[in-house]
């Protein structure tokens, strides 16, 4: 099962994320990976493998930022390599999922037809691709999120990161668990409250169907 942690914060990221996802590798992964917003813009970080692969490339290749998430991959469509590793992105949004979206082959063939051009094998790649196709018709991110949502089929937990907005991260749940915890003026995403231990012992488990906006100083769940 794969593991999610996003973390809005005032500190560097990385680290983190990457301790959190630690705490993850219970569930079993083959990938992993790691996007934070920098200058404004989605920076990613990701390695096939475990968690020490990717943090042989952040040593390499240091990620900055305050706002970011991370994922632990179970490969289900695509193989387990850097590619087909989460996060996911395109165009201003990138998105790391838990679970199986069903109806990603209409939704890809769909989004090809309007031009989009998809780079992995996987199925989470239309969220990311759906969402910013909302982005492009003039929406803000919480309504091109709500309207991607209502499109997906199967089952989920989803957080999402979006390029020139460094207060605000997304999360949703469908099928698949999603807490959200609260700090002092930081927020957090995880699968369970095991990711978020060190970083806050307030905990908040979205209900099924739900999603949320988290904001600096708190989150408003829809």
């Amino acid at each position: 099962m794969c593991g999610i942690v996003g973390i809005l914060g005032r500190q560097p990221a990385a680290p983190l994320l990457l301790d959190a996802l630690k705490r993850l590798e219970y569930r079993g992964y083959d990938s992993a990976g790691i996007a934070t917003l920098v200058n404004g813009g989605i920076e990613r970080r990701r390695a096939e493998g475990k968690l020490a692969n990717l943090e042989r490339v952040l040593e390499e290749e240091p990620l900055p930022g305050t706002v970011g998430i991370g994922h632990t991959r179970w490969a289900t469509h695509g193989a387990p390599t850097r590619d087909n590793a989460h996060p996911h992105q395109a165009g201003g949004v990138a998105v790391v999922h838990n679970g199986i979206i069903e109806n990603f082959q209409a939704l890809r063939d769909e989004l090809i037809a309007k031009g989009h051009r998809f780079e992995t094998e996987t199925d989470t790649e239309v969220i990311p691709q759906l969402v910013s196709h909302y982005l492009e018709q003039g929406v803000g991110p919480a309504a091109a999120a709500a309207a991607a949502l209502k499109r997906l089929e199967g089952a989920f937990a989803l957080a999402m990161l979006f390029a020139g907005h460094d207060d605000l991260l997304i999360g949703a749940r469908r099928g698949s668990p999603l807490a959200i915890g609260y700090g002092d003026g930081e927020m957090y995403l995880g699968s369970d409250a095991l990711a978020l231990a060190p970083l806050t012992d307030r905990i908040q488990y979205l209900e099924e169907g739900d999603w949320a906006v988290l904001k600096p100083r708190g989150a408003t769940v829809y």
